[in-house]
């Protein structure tokens, strides 16, 4: 916790949930907003049956989904949806898709990106990206808001009534700062967000509907620009995720780019002097693509033509372009397995999720990686809405028969004196939680305590990621060890965090909605979690380092505040002694070597017993004499 003074842990305490509410009596809609297709649904009541039943709302094009694509007209209007995306190689300088891939990210995180989007990005500065289109700028927030702005109007349209309310779902593995700019996305589309809820939690939720029964799943959920998996417990209407993983950057866009790059090398001789990096060759390659990947989940082969060569795509050669991409998704399943302390027969259901699921190459991936069939009798690309549904009509109350139960991704604390994170939140936590932590000062007379928030499973700071920092002032100039600060850690449902810091006896307080301005590439979280299991053993003896230091330079602190005050009462043998040992612990402390800077403790401390009661004496007859008689009576 930064120089300003040393916090030490306490106490913990958790707590239950916050909730959201309705604004109005309006309908509540679920919103899966995809980084290819975004999707809207509403649950209605069957008239014949009176059960409540979820369903896609159909879009103003009469599509059961919306592409996620914007196009710029000449007047300065917008288009979204099917129209929009018939523009991605007619006019690839004014239209724009996928991205969803962008939102919460600064600009460190795009530069990869860069490379294989055919429309321009900027950094506008360390922590925004924007995105320009014609003469103009946007933010990836200001283009998710008009595709949702587009699914509030079809909603508004079917339901012949005003749409305020809403469920929008986002990656499991999306870090707080790209759930904000979900949220942030949905306020702007002029709906109030009631729940950002996890794709894979969305879908076992519809499936869970479908069965009615009890068991441990596993969500294999491949979209069009994330992966993730959750693992599951159902049991009698309670839906708790047990672990989640995934990866942010992988999804059937990364297919797609591996399809154009293996056209772009087959049609390279008959087209030498043809620049691919350019915007709309680039954007042609994509769309040719994905066209040859639509047709190969139907078909052994897919045709095409790149300009005037015909091209042809067999499914066995998709397989060894996807092989690569769907052994990324290896790792991620195996950690969410052993985080839920389960192995892959203890499964009883294996559901995938997600249009590039339909492709065989992935169905026969998936089948391999869990040893068992999976479970695909719901639409890939449907699932996912009708779980936010579900989940809307939840919140609405007119669905009292589950409850979910979700977790979030990367552990959440706060930093202490030495360079440590004290975890207040460990990863796959359920949530909404909160936690609260109480810590001391470390320097006498201390006022004012930096919080800094960070995110990740190391030991020390600088292994993991910053999200926020505040300042906690006015703390009573008390000595070192008295001041009481405590900390708490709110999760809401959303996975979103907020922090409060509280001195006890004086009462001053700050809070903090934590709100990072860019999020974690996903190499980074990827990293995060390998390198917390990797380097487990040597975090923890870092940071034993650090708290024996730490204990160390207390001990130091008091004797010789101790010492200056009483060195003249005690001998010249006893004063010598206790330098010596002071000399020592000093010595050890520049060393690694734990045991040994805690024996120099503890000699340290036995050496200044008799300190300690000459220290004591004093301040006693000091008392006495400057204590009135009357006062000495009464006590």
């Amino acid at each position: 916790m930064a120089d300003n003074g040393y916090f030490k842990e306490l106490n913990v305490v958790a707590a239950g949930p916050i909730t959201h509410s309705p604004s109005t009596d309006t309908p509540i809609i679920g919103i899966d907003l995809g980084t290819s297709n975004s999707l809207v649904a509403i649950v209605d009541e069957d008239a014949s049956s009176g059960i409540r039943v979820p369903r896609i709302i159909k879009s103003r094009e009469g599509s059961n989904i919306v592409p996620s694509v914007v196009h710029f007209l000449a007047d300065g209007s917008s288009e979204v949806g099917l129209s929009a995306r018939r523009q991605r190689v007619r006019d690839a300088e004014h239209t724009v898709y996928s991205v969803k891939r962008l939102l919460g990210r600064g600009a460190a995180d795009i530069e990869e990106l860069r490379k294989n989007l055919p429309f321009n990005l900027e950094a506008s500065s360390a922590t925004n990206v924007r995105l320009q289109v014609g003469g103009k700028s946007y933010t990836p927030i200001e283009i998710s808001a008009m595709i949702l702005r587009e699914l509030k109007t079809a909603a508004e349209d079917d339901l012949g009534r005003p749409v305020e309310d809403a469920v929008i779902t986002v990656p499991a593995y999306f870090n707080d700062s790209q759930r904000q700019a979900t949220r942030a996305a949905g306020r702007l589309a002029g709906l109030n967000v009631l729940r950002i809820l996890n794709e894979p939690t969305a879908a076992s939720l519809a499936y869970g509907l479908q069965r009615k029964r009890n068991g441990l799943i596993a969500v294999y959920d491949l979209g069009g620009g994330t992966f993730d998996v959750s693992i599951l417990r159902l049991k009698d209407g309670i839906f708790e995720v047990l672990a989640t993983n995934g990866d942010t950057q992988l999804g059937g866009d990364d297919i797609d780019q591996s399809i154009a790059r293996w056209l772009e090398s087959s049609v390279r001789s008959t087209h030498p002097h043809v620049d691919y990096s350019e915007r709309d060759a680039k954007a042609m390659l994509l769309d040719i693509a994905e066209g040859l990947k639509i047709g190969l989940s139907t078909a052994e082969t897919a045709t095409a033509k790149v300009g005037s060569t015909p091209v042809t795509l067999t499914r066995d050669q998709l397989e060894e372009l996807t092989r690569p991409l769907l052994e990324r998704t290896r790792k991620p399943v195996e950690s969410a397995l052993k985080d839920a302390g389960l192995n892959l027969k203890d499964l009883t259901d294996v559901v995938i999720v997600g249009g590039p699921t339909r492709l065989t190459a992935v169905r026969e991936f998936v089948r391999k990686l869990f040893e068992r069939e999976p479970n695909f009798s719901m639409h890939p690309d449907e699932v996912v809405a009708y779980g936010a549904a579900i989940q809307a009509d939840i919140l609405a109350g007119n669905n009292r028969e589950f409850l979910l139960l979700d977790v979030v991704p990367l552990s959440l604390g706060i930093e202490t004196f030495g360079g440590t994170m004290s975890k207040l939140v460990p990863r796959n936590t359920t949530v909404p939680t909160m936690a609260k932590e109480q810590f001391t000062t470390y320097v006498d007379g201390q006022t004012k305590v930096a919080i800094n928030v960070f995110q990740g499973e190391r030991e020390l700071v600088k292994d993991n990621r910053m999200l926020s920092e505040f300042v906690l002032t006015g703390i009573p100039p008390l000595p070192a060890g008295v001041a009481r600060v405590e900390v708490t850690f709110l999760v809401d449902a959303d996975g979103i965090l907020n922090v409060a810091a509280k001195e006890i006896y004086s009462g001053v307080e700050a809070a903090i909605e934590v709100k990072p301005t860019y999020g974690l590439t996903d190499s980074e979280v990827e990293r995060m979690l390998e390198d917390g299991m990797r380097n487990a053993e040597a975090d923890r003896k870092a940071a034993k380092i650090v708290e024996a230091r730490n204990d160390a330079r207390t001990t130091l602190l008091a004797t010789e505040k101790s010492l200056a005050q009483v060195r003249a009462a005690l001998s010249a043998d006893e004063s010598q002694k206790i330098d010596a040992l002071v000399t020592t612990l000093r010595n050890k402390m520049e060393g690694e070597d734990v045991d040994a800077i805690r024996i120099a403790n503890q000699q340290l401390n036995l050496g200044t017993v008799h300190l300690a009661e000459v220290l004591m004496n004093q301040t006693l007859e000091k008392n006495v004499k400057n204590t009135p008689v009357n006062d000495l009576l009464k006590k």
